[in-house]
Order: C-alpha cells, then structure tokens, then sequence
C-alpha cells in the first residue's frame, strides 16, 4: 500500500467509546481551543496553516463552441462555474480549489456571493476549521444578514458550496488523500462532527448517524478494495441530449455500445412525439437488456407527468428523473403512487435545496432514486447527511454529474458511500457526462463503464490555469473573441 493511502490517525480518540453525546463544539462564535482541536483532529494531523487569500472568478465554456447537450428546460447553456481557490501562509504552498456549477448568466452573482461570504474564511486557521467544521459549516450558513437572501438554497447555497469545496481539497491535499480515502479513512464521530444536524433530527440523530458509521466499518477494507480494483458502476448521458439528430444518436449509442455502456439515459419532456420516436431509436440500439432511464428536467405539472410518462412506460425506463417542479415534494409523492405500479421509479434531487427536501422527499415516500450534487449542496459536509438519510430510508444514491466539475467532486462522495456507508451496488449508479474534463488537472477516469477512484489528493477540483485564463469571462481570450464578434 502506498504512502498516500497511509491510513488517517483515528480522531476523537480520547473520548470514552460509551459516550453518546459527542463532545463537538456547534456555535459558530464559540471559540475553538487548541486543546480542543488536538484531540478532534488526532496526534498525527498535517493540518496547517492560516487562510490568508481567497479568489473566485466566472469561468465559463461557450455553447458556440459546442460539445453541450441541452434538455426541455435549459435550451441554451454556457456550462459554466464560480471558481474559487484558498491559499493559506503555510510554506507548503499547497492551494484549495472548489467550483459550484452554473450555466452561464448568472454566475457573475454566485461570485459575488462568494466574496460576500469570504470574511468568514479569511484568517481562520485550517485546523481550527476541520476541528469544527460543524461550527464552521454554520457560520456559512447563518450569516445574519447573507442568510436573507437563502437559507441554505439559491445564490448563497451555491457559492456556500463553493467555498466548502475548496476547504475540503485543501484539508485532503494536505492530508497527502483524495477526499473518498480522507472520508473513509476518518473516524466515525469525527465524520458526524462535519454534518449540521439543524432540522433534520426528527429523521436523522448524531446517533442515528454514528451508528450507521460505526456498522459501515464491516468489511470496509474489503469494499475499498473492490472499488479500487473494479471501479463505481456509471451510466451515460452523453448519447441522447435533446437537438441530436437520428443518426447522431445512433452513432452516440453504438460507440457507447462498443465502449462498454449498459446504462443509458435520455432527455424527454420537449415533445411527446419526438420522445415516443427518440425512445424507440435507443431501445432498438441497446435491446431490451440494457438499463434505460429518462430525465425530463422540471417540465411538467403533477398530471401532465403521469400522462406523458405512461406513454413511454412501453419503453421500460429504470427511472423518471425530476418530473416537475423540484421543490414539490407531494408532486412528487403524487406521480411516485401512480407510476411505480407502471415499474417507473422517480429519481430526483440535483435541484433540490438542501437536506430539509431530501427529508421530506424520504419521509413522503417520494422518489425510489436519490441524486445528491455536489455543488447544490453545502458540500461534503450536508451530502454526508443526506447519504445517511438514504441509507436510513434505504433509497438508492444515483448521484448527478456531468457540467463544470461535477463529475469529478461527485465520484469522491459516491465511492465514500459504497466503502462506508451503504455497503450496496444494487440498483446503484453514478451519472457520467463525457465533456470538459480537459480543463481539469486531476480528470475522471472512466475505465469498463465505471469511476475509477481517484488517487491524486483533494477533490479532483483543481482546473489548467490555462483554461481558467482563456475561458474567464469576460476578458479571457475566448470571450474577448466571442463577444467583438457580437459586437460586429
């Protein structure tokens, strides 16, 4: 085993095993003692160093170059990210890189939102942060005046998530581990001290939590080292965005085909017709073995879901993915009741807000699928606690990705929870988009239609500077170029 997956030093390690109430500071102005942070962090922490500067800036990769698919509902995307990176005094020189995903206007507001935010990181020791990432976490969150403007959703959440994004890959490259192998390798309490607990404790408890850590430590080496060797099974959204033509489709999914795919999924929800005759098309090209799922992306009403989606039950979808609005939970739960009879499950939760949706969506029975994203929500820390209320319920982890760096962030949750968590593949998938990975330093790696998991430390968040510099908008070559054209 190489030194990079030298194992974490265990935390909380002073504590009694008996105690139940963990000893976790959780008030954001409640200072954290060095003492304190010693015996959370373990004896053998490389934890260090005082953030002294955060940048963000609009990076944005233009439709007009192609390469994008588009769905029902978002017909003209600029994938796009608010991209942050931290750089503290340690002489290491080691720098943490997060991005939340956007689709073009707009992102200029998510940065905003982050440098609104950035007095709460500046001057912060990272040790004192990763000692308290609960309190940490909520001072984000509770900002008395940002908080106005969300609570943890829209604008905020987003820009929340890219700051955290960029703590975590600067915790986990100076830990020498990528973020899976950091999570897994951490002790359980030290794992449940990350998570803000606020508003779903009628659902999930700090014990609740740690007792589903603590089972997940059988055969977790085991686990580790089948996905090391295997990889995390993914599915492809690269062959069916809507505006292919037929014979691009056709040829999308035969290269799939050959590649190794079995699990496809296609955007539905422009027009019936079209999906009924673009359905037909991939279910003749993949045969009735293979995996089909559907994504209509927010477009219908509650009935206009359940019609449409039985006419195309012929053709066997796995799933429906957000058939409406992603905030109506009882919608949800509507179409669920009338469609799981028909063998279509609901897949939702890449827009939804935070983990008070996903513990309504659980608690009303509301969807059979579950999508974290990594950039919605505040990060690895509010994913840890939506990952154990799916374990609880027992829903399935479908994880979304693609966009600006989704798929490489997500990778790293979805592994962690296989290793430590759920211990299931079973019905279990993780979305693969094949586009603008060249813009990131550490890529995915797809090897057999799988993730496999990442070995170079931090969250796979770090993008070329080259690209950044060429792609910053507005005055980054591309967009110079772009925008005079307009211009004339």
């Amino acid at each position: 085993m190489s030194a990079l997956f030298a194992p974490t030093v265990p935390r909380l390690a002073a504590l009694p095993p008996s105690r139940r109430a963990l000893e976790i500071p959780t008030s954001p102005d409640r200072p954290v003692l060095t003492a304190r942070v010693a015996r959370l962090r373990g004896a053998g922490s490389m934890v260090r160093g005082r953030i002294s500067r955060l940048s963000v800036r609009d990076v944005r990769f233009p439709t007009s170059l192609g390469g994008h698919g588009s769905d029902a509902m978002h017909t003209d995307p600029d994938y796009s990210a608010a991209y942050v990176v931290i750089e503290t005094d340690a002489e290491d020189g080691i720098k943490g890189c997060g991005i939340t995903f956007t689709l073009g206007k707009g992102t200029e507001v998510v940065v905003c939102a982050v440098n609104a935010l950035a007095h709460h990181v500046l001057n912060k020791d990272l040790k004192d942060i990763v000692g308290d990432f609960r309190g940490f976490y909520r001072q984000l969150t509770s900002d008395g005046q940002l908080r106005w403007i969300g609570p943890e959703k829209g604008v905020v959440h987003l820009a929340t998530a890219a700051v955290l994004n960029a703590v975590w890959d600067l915790w986990a490259k100076q830990e020498g581990k990528p973020v899976w192998k950091l999570l897994v390798d951490m002790d359980p309490r030290m794992l449940v001290s990350c998570i803000d607990f606020r508003y779903i404790t009628d659902v999930l408890t700090e014990e609740d939590a740690l007792e589903i850590l603590q089972k997940g430590q059988v055969a977790k080496k085991e686990r580790e080292k089948q996905m090391l060797a295997q990889g995390y099974p993914a599915y492809t959204t690269s062959c069916a965005w809507l505006g292919y033509s037929d014979d691009t489709l056709k040829q999308l999914c035969a290269q799939a085909l050959k590649d190794g795919w079995t699990r496809f999924k296609v955007k539905v929800g422009a027009d019936l017709q079209d999906d009924v005759r673009r359905c037909q098309i991939i279910r003749d090209m993949i045969g009735p073995e293979k995996t089909l799922m559907m994504d209509a992306n927010q477009r219908w009403d509650v009935p206009e879901a359940v019609e449409w989606m039985s006419k195309l039950a012929k053709f066997k979808p796995l799933w429906i993915e957000e058939p409406t609005s992603p905030d109506d939970i009882l919608g949800h739960a509507a179409i669920s009741k009338a469609l799981v009879p028909l063998g279509i499950g609901i897949a939702t939760g890449e827009q939804c807000h935070n983990r008070v949706i996903f513990k309504q969506l659980l608690q009303a029975k509301a969807l059979q699928f579950l999508q974290i994203d990594s950039c919605r929500l505040g990060s690895v820390n509010e994913n840890l606690s939506v990952l154990l209320m799916a374990k609880k319920f027992e829903i399935p982890v479908c994880p979304h990705a693609g966009g600006v760096g989704l798929c490489e962030l997500v990778q790293h949750l979805i592994i962690f929870d296989y290793i430590s968590v759920s211990a299931s593949l079973k019905n279990r998938m993780c979305e693969y988009v094949d586009h603008l990975h060249e813009h990131f330093k550490y890529p995915v790696m797809i090897q057999r239609a799988s993730y496999m998991p990442p070995k170079d430390p931090g969250y796979s968040t770090e993008m070329k500077e080259e690209s950044v510099k060429k792609h910053q908008y507005p005055d980054g070559e591309v967009w110079k170029k772009l925008l005079a054209a307009q211009e004339n």
